[in-house]
């Protein structure tokens, strides 16, 4: 059966609800010759389905891409990781991907990975300046205090390579010139699982609804780790008052005597939006923070970095939790409840939330008014 049509993801004179009508029009027709057609048509006539439905996945995208720190030794995990997402998600909806890392991939990791998405692949190389000491960091005082780390056993800090990673996912990924094209990101990395089908597009759902930061997990930090990031944080908003909002979040990181309850969004997913991460408030923030040298003499992480310019920057109704996603990054769950379970393979009494509910701090966000409350 010969099946023409015009390319509407590309025609422009559509309007998006003339397109959708179009596709699903379409859809209906093809379908309802399923049941005269010959057994070697009808494989013809799912494949044109097919086409439709990924049509209609990607007739309204998002700029957004997938963003993905790695390396050449990770390629097992992370394809695993991979076709998990497409066939989850990314297969009907076909979003670019864009790989980095701090030395160049070879030609078989390329390869290898462009064989199990669906979406273009961008593979870029950090700049030296972005994984390198800034002149203002006395290495001698950074490699001492890595060896005080280790010895004391903070988890990571002996490892100089995790501090520049943190330091680059805190404020320089989202500077590199190959997702200057794209307006959101979703953070993935190896070896993560995604339990549950996603029938929606969470790029687009964050557009709509003028959110700005999403994440499935948030659990309290090793206070060994970031013993002076609360007391730098609020130096900063002390001499940056001009550019911290009357209304925002601070209420989700601080306990009822106005400390810090180390609560933060684990940052190994996030869905954000990349203008907010580029902006004056940000951008300021992430510098001062880089100044006082906490990424080498302590062992700062991106998840509490970017939770604290989150919460000092957005207000609740610019943050959301996406209950629906489940998302396996070793040893947490996050498994959606009740119906919503149905499509997934994890299991709900297994999500971080409902297992140690002291050491989760969503449901702590999800009681928090909104600013107009």
């Amino acid at each position: 059966m010969a099946v023409v049509w015009r390319d509407l993801r590309y025609d422009f004179s559509f309007s998006s609800d003339m397109r959708q009508a179009e596709l699903a029009r379409r859809k209906e027709v093809v379908t309802s010759t399923m049941t005269s057609v010959a057994v070697q048509t009808q494989t013809e006539v799912v494949t044109e389905i097919i086409q439709i439905q990924q049509e209609q996945a990607t007739s309204e995208r998002a700029s957004a891409a997938f963003v993905i720190l790695t390396r050449n030794k990770d390629l097992k995990g992370l394809r695993e990781t991979l076709a998990q997402l497409e066939d989850r998600f990314n297969r009907r909806y076909n979003y670019p991907y864009v790989f980095l890392n701090n030395e160049p991939f070879s030609d078989d990791f390329k390869e290898r990975i462009k064989s199990v998405v669906s979406g273009e692949c961008h593979f870029g190389v950090i700049p030296t300046e972005h994984w390198s000491y800034p002149d203002y960091i006395n290495q001698t005082r950074a490699a001492e205090a890595r060896k005080d780390m280790n010895e004391r056993k903070v988890i990571y800090g002996g490892r100089e390579s995790y501090h520049h990673m943190c330091r680059y996912e805190s404020g320089f990924f989202y500077r590199h010139p190959l997702m200057d094209q794209f307006k959101w990101y979703w953070r993935v990395e190896p070896d993560v699982k995604f339990g549950c089908d996603i029938d929606y597009d969470p790029f687009m759902f964050m557009q709509t609804n003028n959110k700005k930061y999403g994440f499935t997990i948030s659990i309290k930090e090793v206070p060994e780790t970031i013993p002076t990031l609360w007391n730098t944080t609020m130096n900063f908003m002390k001499e940056h008052k001009h550019l911290i909002p009357e209304k925002n979040l601070m209420n989700f990181v601080t306990d009822s005597n106005g400390g810090y309850n180390r609560c933060h969004f684990w940052s190994n997913f996030e869905i954000a939006s990349l203008d907010f991460m580029r902006s004056e408030q940000y951008s300021a923030y992430f510098d001062y923070l880089d100044r006082a040298g906490g990424f080498f003499y302590e062992r700062w992480g991106d998840a509490p970095v970017h939770s604290l310019g989150v919460t000092m920057f957005l207000n609740k109704d610019e943050v959301h939790w996406f209950d629906d996603i489940g998302y396996f990054h070793s040893p947490l769950w996050n498994c959606p409840k009740g119906d919503a379970n149905k499509k997934c393979w994890c299991l709900e009494e297994d999500s971080i939330e409902t297992r140690n509910k002291r050491w989760s701090c969503t449901l702590d966000f999800v009681a928090l008014p909104g600013p107009n409350a």
